[in-house]
């Protein structure tokens, strides 16, 4: 079985670095699916997943958006995820966990695990509970062939309260990158590339690369492009030159891409698709242009 890092770098050279952002914010549900709900959130996620296939090789579904709507929800991200992976998309679930021991644990089997109910190639964590709170999902993510994306340093403007503060005449951030490369050579693919990745903000291009620096061969999982601010070259300002090409990981985009001007008024499925499909197109021209230049 190919491991996580591999799959990944394999969609991304051939379709693209752009990763479609699932977010079923209630405001942002179009009419067209349904009254805001956790109906309307699967039946729209459905949706995006079938407009993305073929189109690019990973899709990223925002956990906390679906679980707003308790068990109901949760059967809905669970339907979003399954069309996913059956459409031979990659799925990065962004739910951003992080705990100790056997909660840890708990979290890692349920999502990366053989038996999860909720199946993702990879998930998000956050790290600043320490190291330990990372193994168990690099434990499962090892066995399974998954991935894990820890938090570095992120696209909210927030992001400088703590991430950002000097440490050692450093920022944080980079202590962090540092601090995980024995996980990341556990999650390293035959092509060099690890599943271990990082997250680096597309608004803060300076800092990914001073990132990509300390961060090795981790692959990086960029918010913040499109909708957010940054640019396609700011988006990928931490990936490296391969070929003719960069690479280095995937850049995610929401609302530019899944709720594009006009997709709330739309009253036709066709016209729907339509704005869809040229929303995905821009972004992905966006950035393929971006990373070739």
């Amino acid at each position: 079985m190919d491991i996580f890092a591999d799959r990944l770098m394999n969609g991304v050279r051939r379709l693209g670095p752009l990763c479609v952002g699932i977010d079923p914010h209630p405001a942002l549900l179009p009419p067209l699916f349904g009254p805001p709900g956790p109906d309307a959130a699967a039946r729209w996620g459905v949706a995006l997943v079938e407009r993305s296939a073929g189109k690019v090789a990973v899709v990223k579904p925002q956990a906390g958006l679906f679980e707003r709507w308790g068990a109901k929800g949760l059967a809905a991200l669970e339907t979003v995820c399954e069309t996913a992976t059956r459409a031979g998309l990659i799925v990065i679930l962004d739910a951003k966990r992080g705990d100790i021991g056997t909660t840890a644990e708990g979290y890692a089997e349920g999502y990366l695990g053989e038996a999860a109910s909720c199946p993702c190639d990879a998930i998000t964590v956050n790290p600043y509970m320490g190291v330990d709170t990372i193994a168990p999902f690099v434990d499962v993510a090892e066995r399974a062939g998954k991935g894990v994306a820890v938090l570095a340093r992120t696209s909210n403007p927030g992001s400088a309260d703590f991430q950002a503060r000097l440490v050692d005449g450093e920022p944080l951030y980079l202590h962090v990158a540092r601090a995980l490369q024995p996980l990341v050579q556990r999650l390293r693919g035959r092509g060099g590339w690890s599943g271990l990745m990082m997250v680096a903000g597309a608004t803060g291009p300076d800092d990914a690369r001073r990132l990509r620096a300390a961060a090795g061969e981790a692959l990086f999982l960029v918010p913040g492009y499109g909708a957010q601010g940054a640019g396609a070259r700011d988006a990928v300002a931490g990936f490296v030159r391969r070929g003719d090409r960069l690479e280095g990981g995937v850049v995610n985009a929401s609302r530019s891409v899944a709720s594009p001007a006009g997709s709330l008024e739309v009253v036709t499925a066709a016209r729907w698709e339509t704005l869809i499909d040229a929303a995905l197109a821009a972004a992905q021209a966006d950035l393929l242009t971006a990373t070739r230049s």
